[in-house]
Formats: C-alpha cells, structure tokens, sequence
C-alpha cells in the first residue's frame, strides 16, 4: 500500500484509479497485474514502477544513475554516467503527468532536439532525446557550479564589474539564439549557471520558440517576475527586445538584491511591470555608476522600441563600460606602484577588436 500511495502522489496512478487498485491489492492480488488491469499500464511499464520505487530510483539501460539534481514542472534532473562513454550526463525525464499531455510532450522532444543542434560555448550542451519503455528522456552536458539564483541566494548582490561580465555572458548567448532565429522567453537567473571558472551557461530553452512564432496573442509565456510588458500584456508576443527586458531585471536583481517590481499574487506583479515606473532609491543608495543606471533604465523601459534594440548594441555598450572600468584600475594600479591584474590591458583591447570587427561586418 506504501508504494501504490507513492504511484499516487507521484501522478503515475490517477486518483480515481487507486481505489480499484486498492481493492484488488485487498483481494491478494499481485501489484504488477493490478496496475496493468486496474491503470492501464503496460507490464513492462509496471514492473519498472515497482523496481525503481515509483520512479524515485530510476534505471536505464546504458547509464548508471546517479543523485537527483532537481525537479521541474513536468520533469525530474538526475545525474548520471553513459556506460559506453564513460561520460557524466544530465537525464532529464519526463515525469508521469506531462507525458500524458501531448503538446508537453512534443514540446519536450523539441526542446530536447533544439539544444542537440545548437553549439555555443554559453549554452548548454544537448545530445538529443531517448524512449525507454514509457519512458522518455533527454541528454544534456552536466555542468558543475550552481544557478545565478543560488548564488544570489548564497552571498548577495554582486560587484558592479562581476555583474556585468555575467551579463556579457548571457547576452552573447542570447544574441547566438537570435542569429538562429530563436527568442528565449524565459530569461532569469534561476536558468543561469555559474560554473567554477566563472563561465556562464543557459541551460534550459523550454519557452524559447521562432521569432515568427512570438506575435500570437495568447497566455503569458514565461516566469511573472521577469516578463516584458508586451509578453504580460499579449503572451506569446516577444521579440529579442523582450529577452533583453528580462535581462535588465536579472541585472537590477543581481546588484540592487532584489526585484524591480514585487507585489502579493502574480497579477499584482504583471501590472507593475504594464504601468508602474521603475522607481529604486537603491540603484543611488549603493553608490552604482551612472553607467549601470543607464543600463538598468534603458532595459527595463516600459515602451521596447526605446530598449537596446539588439544585442550587438547592448554587448558593444556593456564592452566599452568594462573595458573603461579596466583601464581605469590600469592607471590607477601604475599610479600606486601596483602591477595590474593578469590579462587586464589585453582583455580590454581585445573588447575594442572586437566591436571593430563587428562594424566591419
């Protein structure tokens, strides 16, 4: 009875099935049988549940599985190593309730082939989607690190400098989507990684759709603290400069420590960002340059065609602030007799190559 609750709770078995499992369990019969006559399932399928505690303990062939890592919505994240391989892989499974929805579950194949066929050093790494039995799967990179939230969560707001490297990051990355046609729709630091060197990673793109997809009117796409106004006034409409919204809150939330608009239910929050001002006695109080308020005021403006209007505009711009910030601590390092930081001279000439570059193209 203990594991025909955890089926239960765990949405494999729908509730108006269990009492026809309970009685025949009662009755004496095996809970393998039960399940295929009683829930419709497969033997196979049933024999898995029973073996692996209801999913908790999951086996697949080929893989040795290792701790979960998290637990979304309509999936489950463990760790695991790839026999043939020897690789450390992510499984990300599709859990019970959504693989009875068809349009989650074609989203997750798609979502599953999109990062197979994307290459970019700030995106996670996909390597396609498997079916075991009932169960279906997908392959990812594991990352070592923790989410830009965790670390928010763990030690506070950020340096100025140290916030906008990340955000060069995340906005390289975004700009690679957007060159393939996609916009991500879900930007936020809880789908960040900061690994141990520092380097980022988006790691799930389970909203990301094509741009001539994002101008249907429809229901808000996304996470309510971080949506665009247009995307909490029309849903699926969204472009790059909507993204870039999302990111203007991940950078306020990322040095002033909290979320530009707050309120007790999720409307409240969608009406914040439709009508109310971005007011933050914080972004003065903190001592942030006048750089970074511009930053912050010109992503998060209510109205997108005053936003950055795309992402070479937005990464050029944040370039030359640190590629200043860095000459500055330059000079002021030579003037006290100080050697400058490894690579710091370098790495803001190399800013300046590369927005050269850019116009060029």
């Amino acid at each position: 009875m203990h594991l025909l609750a955890l089926l239960v709770h765990r949405g494999y078995v729908e509730r108006d099935a269990c009492q026809r499992v309970a009685a025949a369990l009662k009755a004496g019969q095996d809970l393998v049988p039960t399940l295929v006559q009683a829930a419709g399932m497969t033997p196979e399928h049933a024999q898995w549940l029973c073996d692996t505690s209801a999913g908790q303990h999951p086996r697949i062939p080929g893989f040795d599985i290792g701790p979960r890592l998290g637990q979304g919505g309509t999936a489950e994240v463990f760790q695991a190593k790839e026999r043939t391989s020897g690789r450390t892989l992510v499984l990300k499974i599709l859990g019970p309730q959504a693989m009875r929805q068809k349009g989650t579950v074609k989203a997750f194949v798609e979502e599953a082939k999109r990062l197979a066929s994307l290459d970019h050093e700030s995106l996670v790494k996909g390597f396609g989607v498997a079916k075991f039995g009932s169960i279906i799967f997908s392959k990812m990179e594991c990352i070592d690190g923790e989410t830009l939230q965790e670390r928010l969560d763990r030690q506070g707001v950020f340096e100025e400098p140290e916030a906008l490297a990340i955000l060069l990051q995340v906005a390289e990355a975004l700009r690679y989507l957007a060159d393939q046609g996609w916009v991500h729709r879900d930007v936020k630091p809880g789908n960040i990684m900061i690994t141990p060197e520092d380097r980022i990673r988006l790691i799930d793109l389970g909203f990301c759709a094509r741009s001539a997809e994002c101008t249907q009117e429809g229901l808000a796409v996304g996470t309510v603290e971080y949506l665009s106004p247009e995307q909490a006034l029309g849903g699926a409409a969204a472009d790059v400069r909507s993204d870039i919204y999302s990111l203007g809150v991940t950078l306020f939330q990322m040095t002033v420590g909290r979320l530009p608009f707050e309120g007790e239910g999720s409307e409240e929050v969608l009406r914040q960002h439709v009508t109310e001002r971005l007011q933050c006695k914080e972004l003065k109080g903190r001592h942030l340059s006048p750089q970074l308020q511009y930053f912050i005021e010109k992503m998060l403006d209510k109205e997108a065609q005053d936003r950055f209007q795309s992402y070479d505009e937005l990464i050029a711009e944040i370039e030359a602030q640190l590629a200043g910030s860095r000459r500055l601590d330059y000079t002021q390092g030579a003037a006290m007799g100080r050697k400058p930081a490894p690579g710091s001279a370098p790495r803001a000439r190399a800013s300046a190559v590369r927005r050269t570059k850019r116009k060029r193209r």
